[in-house]
């Protein structure tokens, strides 16, 4: 017998919940079985999934199927009907010991095919502790799961419920494990990561948690938060950012468009000047500030107009690294509704936006030559700044420490020291 085979799609949460299946999969002495956490972000992510799935049914043909995650949880029935699949499990359930424990004990007798709850009736998350992503340098800690707005463009509240926070005290407890254990750099992951704290007694802020991990673990030397909505940055959170040198000068920003009419079609909380002023706010705090976004091209009713406003805002918000996403519609969200963009524009528009987005990493990394930066190892000849600019060494380093070093030259996409 063999042990089972995961194959992850989509986000960073998505794939530190894989880490902790792997970990309840190996206690329940589940074996000879394929793992499919799905994505449902898009339909392209779905037809991806589906796509993974044959491939996998015909490597493994004798292994028992089981599909997961986003998609597994908004769609079940999708799954459920492909012949290569044995079992369709929610994302509530993927996370629980019992769900694992039955699998390995009766996998067609007594487990039901298909075990996907209303994840609307979740309100708890737990805390669950994993070692990393096979890395000893970096770790990945999950403090929030689901969301409770409804940008029109989104299914994800429909994969992963309501918000829902881990209690500040687990997580400075999972903190101060990782750092035992030699970790160097801890990141703060999540869904929705600004709302953290909403659903908890006194209802905290990231800002809180943030100030509160740094003062519990002393030890740490590098906090990292994830994906982020700027318009919901709390003052905590700035005061941290301006005085904790602990926390990396980089935030990924959810700012989807730039564009004020395409933003409220959207449904998003914040306008273009929202995001402008915060980013200037931002790096007047922290100097050394990078940006990272997700940005959407193509959305549905966009004119020229309205693109060259998300293009512009590339420069306006100084974004160094961006994640382009052609808009693709999502059957059951209100934007898959509305007029859609000619899918040729749609990817003239991506690609601008990617050019766009070359031309400031080419900028940044020029402007890194010659100065100093503490460098987390990934590997012996790679790493990452505090900014998350990658680093090639032509000399080996010890993987998992932090050396200083001074950029000598650039590559395409990264730095030489």
């Amino acid at each position: 017998m063999t042990a089972p085979v995961f194959s992850n799609h989509g986000c960073r949460l998505n794939a530190y919940e894989v880490e902790a299946m792997k970990d309840l999969a190996d206690q329940a002495g589940l074996e000879n079985a394929v793992i499919v956490n799905t994505c449902a972000v898009t339909s392209e992510a779905v037809r991806k999934a589906r796509q993974d799935i044959r491939k996998l049914r015909k490597t493994h043909p004798d292994a028992r199927l089981i599909v997961t995650g986003c998609a597994a949880q908004t769609e079940p029935d999708t799954f459920a009907n492909m012949d290569e699949v044995d079992a369709v499990i929610g994302n509530t359930e993927k996370m629980l010991g019992a769900t694992w424990q039955g699998l390995a004990a009766d996998f067609i007798g007594e487990t039901e095919t298909v075990q996907v709850d209303d994840i609307m009736s979740v309100t708890e998350t737990a805390g669950h502790l994993i070692d990393g992503f096979g890395t000893r340098s970096r770790a990945y800690v999950q403090v929030q799961n689901g969301c409770d707005h409804r940008c029109t463009f989104c299914i994800i509240p429909y994969g992963r419920g309501n918000s829902r926070s881990v209690p500040a005290g687990v997580v400075v407890d999972q903190i101060k494990r990782l750092v035992d254990k030699g970790f160097n750099e801890v990141v703060l992951t999540g869904v929705d990561l600004t709302s953290w704290g909403a659903d908890l007694p006194a209802t905290p802020r990231l800002g809180d948690l943030v100030m509160r991990i740094l003062r519990l673990v002393p030890d740490l030397p590098r906090l990292r938060i994830s994906s982020i909505d700027s318009i919901e940055v709390d003052d905590n959170l700035m005061a941290a950012i301006a005085t904790e040198p602990r926390l990396m000068p980089h935030l990924h920003l959810s700012l989807q468009h730039g564009d004020d009419m395409i933003l409220k079609r959207m449904k998003r909380r914040h306008l273009r000047d929202d995001a402008i002023a915060f980013c200037t706010e931002a790096r007047k705090l922290r100097p050394h500030m990078t940006f990272g976004a997700d940005i959407i091209a193509g959305f549905p009713t966009e004119t020229d107009a309205m693109f060259e406003n998300a293009l512009a805002l590339v420069e306006d918000c100084d974004l160094t690294w961006l994640h382009v996403f052609p808009y693709s519609a999502r059957p059951g969200t209100p934007a898959a509704r509305m007029p859609a963009v000619n899918g040729k524009v749609i990817k003239a528009r991506a690609a601008r936006l990617r050019a766009a987005g070359e031309a400031q990493v080419r900028r940044h990394l020029k402007a890194q030559v010659g100065r100093s930066h503490h460098v987390l190892m990934e590997n012996a000849t790679m790493g990452r700044t505090e900014q998350f600019t990658e680093v090639h060494f032509e000399t080996a380093q010890s993987e998992g420490q932090i050396v200083t070093a001074t950029i000598r030259d650039t590559a395409e996409n990264h730095l030489i020291a």
